[in-house]
Order: C-alpha cells, then structure tokens, then sequence
C-alpha cells in the first residue's frame, strides 16, 4: 500500500493526528524469559495510588456511560499512568503531573483512540491486521488479541525482513499493524514504515511518535493495563465489524488477557 494511500485512509479517522518525531525509537530487543525480566519491574513502580483511583479532578468526570469501561476500573488498572519523561508528540495526551513526577494520561482520550482504531481496523480482513508484542507482559495480551478478533500475532523477536523482505520463509504482508511499545517494537515500525503499512501504537508518555499513524496513548508496561487495552480494543473492533452486539461482551475476561508470571524456586 502507498504511503499517500495510507495516509488518506487514516485521515478521516484520526482525529488530532500526532505531528511525526525527527529521531527514530531505538530497537531495545526482547525478553525470551517469564523468570527474567528487568525491564518489566516498571509494572509495580506504577501503580496508581489510592488516591488517583479516586482522583481524576472534577473537570474530568464525565458519565461513566461516555466510556467503553467504568473510570474507576480503568483507573484501578493504572492505564492513565504514565512515567516521568514524556515527550512532544505526547503532550497533547497528558492530563497532569503527579506530586511524583509521573505524568497521567487522560482516559477519556484513550477511550477515544481505542474508538478510532477500532473502527479502523474493521476495515481490514481480520487475518491482514499484524499484532507485535516484544515486551513481555504485552505478549499474552496480544495473542488473546489475535486469537479473538482472528488477526495475525507477532510475538516475542521480531526478526529483521519480517514485512520488508520478501524472500524471509516467514515473511508476511499485513495491511496494518498494532504495537505494543514503539520502542520496543522499533523495527517492525521501520519496516512498516519502508513498505506504508499503517502503525497503530500503545504510547506512554515517554514514547516517540515517529512512524506511527495512530497513538492510543496507555500505559504500556503495566500487565493489567495491558490487558484492559487488549480486551477493549478486540471487544470494539468486534462490535465495529458487526460480529458482536453493541450490548454484548467478549466471551473472554479481561483476566484471561492478562499475562501471567511464573517463578523458580
């Protein structure tokens, strides 16, 4: 797909389009093991407090009907924490700083965006939509992903010439693709970008937006946060299609999209 085509597609269907980074997200590689895994401890230095589970300021309490899920369970969930960077293009997505540091995301904006690629996404046979998951606790989120809405999961490695090299065994020719972390999954965003597949991404506030057409901005290391953006994102997209009544959930729980950690002795 041309890089003119696919921005005209995603036009009418992003709403505050994100202005592209200069500098390139660095390829941070992946995990290969549940038992190691330095990175993922970010998920316990996140957690919301007591108080931002009841907290999001007045001006920020719209009707719980406005959103896909209650604000107190998405906020018990941590989607709208952030960390203590951010970055250009995600200001506009930033509610607020903490007394920490941390920087809170606003739901009502990840609310919308996961509207939006949603009703993208049901443009696309489901087999043509690539899931990448290189972070650990992003991977089970993303199979589950796949496995409901019968889209194509990319976890774990991705290995260089996946999408832009056609004589790779494995190689694969989706019509967009979802990331799970920008930065981690830098090269599968490159390669989309090379071959102007479009990029929906999972963005903290620490993220670039450089090569991605669309930014749902979450937290993206927090295992139930994870799991929470997977399940709305396969429930809408469902419900867009037309395979899933307005009123209906997925036969699956959002604790079945969450990733489980086992330890050694």
């Amino acid at each position: 797909m041309p890089r003119k085509k696919k921005d005209e597609e995603l036009k009418a269907e992003e709403p505050n389009p994100v202005d592209p980074a200069t500098q390139e997200a660095e390829d941070t590689g992946t995990e290969t093991d549940l038992n190691v895994d330095p990175e993922e401890t970010e998920d316990t230095a996140i957690e919301p407090s007591p108080a931002e589970v009841e907290l999001n300021d007045d001006a920020e309490t719209e009707k719980e009907d406005d959103l896909l899920l209650p604000r107190d369970e998405l906020l018990s969930a941590g989607i709208h924490i952030g960390t203590r960077m951010k970055t250009k293009n995600m200001d506009q997505f930033i509610y607020r700083v903490r007394p920490d540091g941390l920087f809170v995301l606003d739901v009502k904006k990840t609310d919308e965006r996961i509207r939006v690629a949603a009703k993208f996404l049901s443009r696309f046979d489901s087999e043509r939509i690539g899931v990448v998951a290189a972070r650990l606790y992003a991977r089970h989120p993303a199979k589950r992903f796949s496995e409901v809405i019968k889209a194509t999961p990319l976890t774990g490695r991705f290995v260089p010439g996946m999408l832009s090299n056609p004589l790779y065994p494995d190689h694969i020719e989706p019509s967009v693709i979802i990331v799970s972390d920008p930065k981690a999954d830098a090269q599968a965003v490159r390669e989309a970008g090379v071959m102007g597949i479009p990029v929906i991404a999972l963005c903290s506030t620490d993220n670039e937006s450089s090569g991605v057409d669309l930014v749902i901005p979450t937290n993206n290391k927090g295992r139930r946060a994870l799991a929470i953006i997977y399940w709305l994102l396969a429930r809408q997209t469902l419900r867009e299609k037309g395979e899933l009544e307005p009123d209906k959930d997925l036969n699956l729980s959002i604790d079945d999209f969450e990733a489980r950690v086992s330890r050694r002795d």
